[in-house]
Protein backbone atom coordinates (compact mmCIF):
# COMPACT_ATOMS: atom_id res chain seq x y z
CA UNK A 1 0.00 0.00 0.00
CA UNK A 2 0.78 3.55 -0.61
CA UNK A 3 2.53 5.47 2.14
CA UNK A 4 0.50 7.93 3.57
CA UNK A 5 1.92 11.72 3.29
CA UNK A 6 -0.06 14.32 5.44
CA UNK A 7 1.09 18.27 4.12
CA UNK A 8 1.66 20.71 6.97
CA UNK A 9 1.27 24.34 6.66
CA UNK A 10 3.89 26.12 8.75
CA UNK A 11 4.59 29.72 9.71
CA UNK A 12 3.23 32.10 7.08
CA UNK A 13 3.43 30.04 3.94
CA UNK A 14 5.81 26.83 4.55
CA UNK A 15 4.71 23.17 4.29
CA UNK A 16 6.28 20.51 6.00
CA UNK A 17 5.16 16.92 5.38
CA UNK A 18 4.17 13.59 7.25
CA UNK A 19 5.00 10.20 6.07
CA UNK A 20 3.67 7.35 7.59
CA UNK A 21 3.76 3.62 7.16
CA UNK A 22 1.12 1.58 9.07
CA UNK A 23 2.11 -1.45 8.58
CA UNK A 24 5.71 -0.68 10.55
CA UNK A 25 4.76 2.52 12.32
CA UNK A 26 7.30 4.47 11.07
CA UNK A 27 6.68 7.96 10.53
CA UNK A 28 9.09 10.84 9.03
CA UNK A 29 8.79 14.70 8.15
CA UNK A 30 10.55 16.57 5.59
CA UNK A 31 12.07 19.78 6.53
CA UNK A 32 10.91 21.24 10.27
CA UNK A 33 10.05 24.98 10.40
CA UNK A 34 8.33 25.36 13.42
CA UNK A 35 8.08 22.45 15.86
CA UNK A 36 4.44 23.05 17.33
CA UNK A 37 2.43 21.98 14.16
CA UNK A 38 4.23 18.73 13.68
CA UNK A 39 3.95 17.56 16.89
CA UNK A 40 0.60 18.08 17.27
CA UNK A 41 -0.15 16.31 14.00
CA UNK A 42 2.25 13.61 15.41
CA UNK A 43 -0.02 13.14 18.48
CA UNK A 44 -3.19 13.61 17.49
CA UNK A 45 -2.66 10.20 15.04
CA UNK A 46 -1.21 8.35 17.68
CA UNK A 47 2.33 8.86 15.42
CA UNK A 48 5.83 8.03 16.38
CA UNK A 49 8.40 10.16 14.90
CA UNK A 50 11.24 8.18 13.34
CA UNK A 51 13.07 9.92 10.66
CA UNK A 52 13.94 13.86 10.08
CA UNK A 53 14.47 14.45 6.47
CA UNK A 54 15.77 17.39 5.38
CA UNK A 55 16.12 19.28 2.32
CA UNK A 56 18.64 22.33 2.76
CA UNK A 57 19.81 24.42 5.44
CA UNK A 58 17.76 27.56 5.15
CA UNK A 59 16.03 29.13 8.87
CA UNK A 60 12.76 28.21 7.60
CA UNK A 61 13.36 24.52 7.03
CA UNK A 62 14.82 23.42 9.97
CA UNK A 63 14.40 26.20 12.75
CA UNK A 64 12.03 24.29 14.93
CA UNK A 65 13.85 20.88 14.85
CA UNK A 66 15.94 20.83 18.25
CA UNK A 67 12.22 21.12 19.59
CA UNK A 68 10.82 19.02 17.88
CA UNK A 69 13.72 16.45 18.62
CA UNK A 70 12.94 16.99 22.61
CA UNK A 71 9.41 15.44 22.55
CA UNK A 72 10.07 13.30 19.21
CA UNK A 73 13.44 12.16 19.57
CA UNK A 74 14.34 10.43 15.71
CA UNK A 75 17.19 9.80 13.19
CA UNK A 76 17.40 12.86 11.43
CA UNK A 77 19.02 12.77 7.30
CA UNK A 78 20.31 15.44 5.55
CA UNK A 79 22.64 16.20 2.72
CA UNK A 80 26.85 15.47 3.28
CA UNK A 81 26.99 18.58 1.09
CA UNK A 82 25.19 20.87 3.33
CA UNK A 83 26.14 18.93 6.64
CA UNK A 84 28.19 21.92 7.84
CA UNK A 85 25.42 23.55 7.76
CA UNK A 86 22.75 21.45 8.78
CA UNK A 87 21.70 20.04 12.61
CA UNK A 88 24.14 17.46 13.45
CA UNK A 89 22.89 14.50 11.18
CA UNK A 90 22.21 11.04 12.19
CA UNK A 91 23.37 9.91 8.40
CA UNK A 92 23.88 12.25 5.26
CA UNK A 93 23.58 11.11 2.26
CA UNK A 94 24.35 12.13 -1.26
CA UNK A 95 22.86 11.97 -4.75
CA UNK A 96 22.10 8.61 -5.82
CA UNK A 97 22.09 7.18 -1.95
CA UNK A 98 18.89 5.58 -0.89
CA UNK A 99 17.78 4.05 2.52
CA UNK A 100 14.86 2.07 3.62
CA UNK A 101 11.35 3.64 4.91
CA UNK A 102 8.01 2.07 5.78
CA UNK A 103 9.02 -0.76 3.64
CA UNK A 104 9.83 1.48 0.58
CA UNK A 105 13.41 2.50 -0.73
CA UNK A 106 13.59 6.58 -0.90
CA UNK A 107 15.83 7.38 -3.24
CA UNK A 108 17.99 10.81 -2.82
CA UNK A 109 18.60 13.31 -5.71
CA UNK A 110 20.97 16.12 -5.46
CA UNK A 111 18.50 19.43 -6.50
CA UNK A 112 21.15 22.23 -6.19
CA UNK A 113 20.22 25.41 -7.66
CA UNK A 114 18.50 27.65 -4.67
CA UNK A 115 21.16 26.53 -2.76
CA UNK A 116 24.18 24.02 -2.88
CA UNK A 117 24.15 20.90 -1.43
CA UNK A 118 20.32 21.08 -1.65
CA UNK A 119 18.28 17.32 -2.09
CA UNK A 120 14.98 16.04 -3.04
CA UNK A 121 13.58 12.60 -1.76
CA UNK A 122 11.81 10.51 -3.92
CA UNK A 123 9.81 7.17 -3.20
CA UNK A 124 8.88 5.46 -6.02
CA UNK A 125 6.62 3.48 -5.02
CA UNK A 126 4.51 5.28 -3.49
CA UNK A 127 5.32 8.09 -6.18
CA UNK A 128 6.05 11.20 -4.17
CA UNK A 129 8.86 13.76 -4.38
CA UNK A 130 9.53 16.10 -1.54
CA UNK A 131 11.17 18.99 -3.84
CA UNK A 132 11.26 21.93 -0.94
CA UNK A 133 12.57 24.54 -2.48
CA UNK A 134 13.74 23.49 -6.03
CA UNK A 135 10.73 22.26 -8.00
CA UNK A 136 8.13 24.73 -6.48
CA UNK A 137 3.91 24.96 -7.51
CA UNK A 138 3.90 26.52 -10.85
CA UNK A 139 7.86 27.71 -9.65
CA UNK A 140 11.09 27.09 -8.56
CA UNK A 141 13.44 28.98 -6.00
CA UNK A 142 15.55 31.79 -6.64
CA UNK A 143 19.10 30.94 -7.14
CA UNK A 144 20.93 32.46 -4.13
CA UNK A 145 23.91 29.90 -4.13
CA UNK A 146 23.71 27.84 -7.52
CA UNK A 147 23.52 29.24 -11.40
CA UNK A 148 20.46 28.57 -13.87
CA UNK A 149 22.56 25.76 -15.66
CA UNK A 150 22.63 24.20 -12.04
CA UNK A 151 19.24 24.62 -11.66
CA UNK A 152 17.98 23.89 -14.92
CA UNK A 153 20.17 20.63 -14.41
CA UNK A 154 18.16 19.90 -11.30
CA UNK A 155 14.92 20.12 -12.83
CA UNK A 156 15.27 18.17 -15.42
CA UNK A 157 16.14 15.21 -13.64
CA UNK A 158 12.78 15.94 -11.82
CA UNK A 159 11.30 15.93 -14.77
CA UNK A 160 12.21 12.80 -15.83
CA UNK A 161 10.07 11.40 -12.97
CA UNK A 162 6.52 10.01 -13.87
CA UNK A 163 3.66 12.20 -14.96
CA UNK A 164 1.80 11.48 -11.95
CA UNK A 165 4.19 11.60 -9.60
CA UNK A 166 2.80 14.06 -6.48
CA UNK A 167 5.00 16.80 -5.91
CA UNK A 168 5.41 18.16 -2.36
CA UNK A 169 7.08 21.58 -2.57
CA UNK A 170 8.12 23.57 0.17
CA UNK A 171 5.83 26.95 0.26
CA UNK A 172 2.47 28.43 -0.37
CA UNK A 173 3.93 30.87 -3.35
CA UNK A 174 1.24 28.98 -6.18
CA UNK A 175 -0.76 32.06 -6.23
CA UNK A 176 2.20 34.45 -6.93
CA UNK A 177 3.79 32.43 -9.45
CA UNK A 178 0.45 32.13 -11.76
CA UNK A 179 0.69 35.93 -12.13
CA UNK A 180 4.33 35.60 -13.30
CA UNK A 181 3.50 32.17 -14.96
CA UNK A 182 0.89 33.76 -17.47
CA UNK A 183 3.16 36.45 -18.42
CA UNK A 184 5.79 34.26 -20.79
CA UNK A 185 3.42 31.59 -21.16
CA UNK A 186 0.18 33.70 -22.42
CA UNK A 187 -1.35 31.07 -24.89
CA UNK A 188 -1.52 28.10 -22.16
CA UNK A 189 -4.81 26.45 -22.24
CA UNK A 190 -3.44 24.35 -19.06
CA UNK A 191 -1.92 27.49 -17.11
CA UNK A 192 -5.02 29.18 -17.74
CA UNK A 193 -7.19 26.53 -16.23
CA UNK A 194 -4.50 26.06 -13.65
CA UNK A 195 -4.65 29.49 -12.39
CA UNK A 196 -9.05 29.46 -12.09
CA UNK A 197 -8.52 26.31 -10.00
CA UNK A 198 -5.79 27.67 -7.88
CA UNK A 199 -7.60 31.30 -7.56
CA UNK A 200 -10.62 29.57 -6.38
CA UNK A 201 -8.46 27.30 -4.04
CA UNK A 202 -6.94 30.11 -2.30
CA UNK A 203 -10.27 32.51 -2.01
CA UNK A 204 -11.07 29.14 0.45
CA UNK A 205 -8.21 29.26 2.30
CA UNK A 206 -7.15 25.59 0.52
CA UNK A 207 -3.40 24.43 0.24
CA UNK A 208 -2.48 24.58 -3.48
CA UNK A 209 0.26 22.03 -2.65
CA UNK A 210 1.09 19.61 -3.23
CA UNK A 211 0.87 19.29 -7.10
CA UNK A 212 1.58 16.23 -9.58
CA UNK A 213 4.34 16.35 -11.94
CA UNK A 214 1.62 15.78 -15.40
CA UNK A 215 0.25 19.59 -13.95
CA UNK A 216 3.94 21.40 -13.69
CA UNK A 217 5.11 19.42 -16.67
CA UNK A 218 2.15 21.42 -18.76
CA UNK A 219 2.26 24.67 -16.87
CA UNK A 220 5.35 25.51 -15.01
CA UNK A 221 7.38 27.82 -16.59
CA UNK A 222 10.79 27.05 -15.41
CA UNK A 223 9.94 23.09 -16.79
CA UNK A 224 8.74 24.70 -20.04
CA UNK A 225 12.33 26.46 -21.15
CA UNK A 226 11.90 23.44 -24.12
CA UNK A 227 8.86 24.82 -25.28
CA UNK A 228 8.50 26.14 -28.89
CA UNK A 229 5.81 28.37 -27.71
CA UNK A 230 7.48 29.54 -24.52
CA UNK A 231 10.73 30.11 -26.97
CA UNK A 232 8.66 32.12 -29.39
CA UNK A 233 7.19 34.03 -26.77
CA UNK A 234 10.89 35.15 -25.45
CA UNK A 235 12.29 35.72 -28.72
CA UNK A 236 14.52 32.76 -28.14
CA UNK A 237 13.36 30.06 -30.63
CA UNK A 238 16.10 26.90 -30.65
CA UNK A 239 18.38 28.39 -27.39
CA UNK A 240 19.54 25.85 -25.75
CA UNK A 241 17.05 25.42 -22.79
CA UNK A 242 19.24 26.23 -19.81
CA UNK A 243 19.63 29.44 -21.76
CA UNK A 244 15.92 30.10 -21.97
CA UNK A 245 15.60 29.12 -18.17
CA UNK A 246 17.94 31.87 -17.25
CA UNK A 247 15.85 34.97 -19.36
CA UNK A 248 12.70 33.25 -17.39
CA UNK A 249 14.21 32.83 -13.94
CA UNK A 250 15.59 36.48 -14.50
CA UNK A 251 12.34 38.03 -15.45
CA UNK A 252 10.95 36.33 -12.42
CA UNK A 253 13.62 38.01 -10.11
CA UNK A 254 12.38 41.15 -11.50
CA UNK A 255 8.81 40.45 -12.00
Amino acid sequence: MPLDIVTLPCLSDNYAFLIHDAASGETAVVDVPESGVISEALTSRGWTLSHVLLTHHHWDHIDGLTALLEAHPAKVIGAAADAHRLPPLDHAVSEGDSFDFGGETMEVIDVSGHTVGHIAFYLPQTGAVFTADSLMALGCGRLFEGDPDMMWTSLSKLATLPAETIVCSGHEYTEANARFAITVDPENPALKARITDITAARAKGQPTVPSTMAEELATNPFLRAVSPDVQRFLGMTGAPPAQVFAEIRQRKDNF
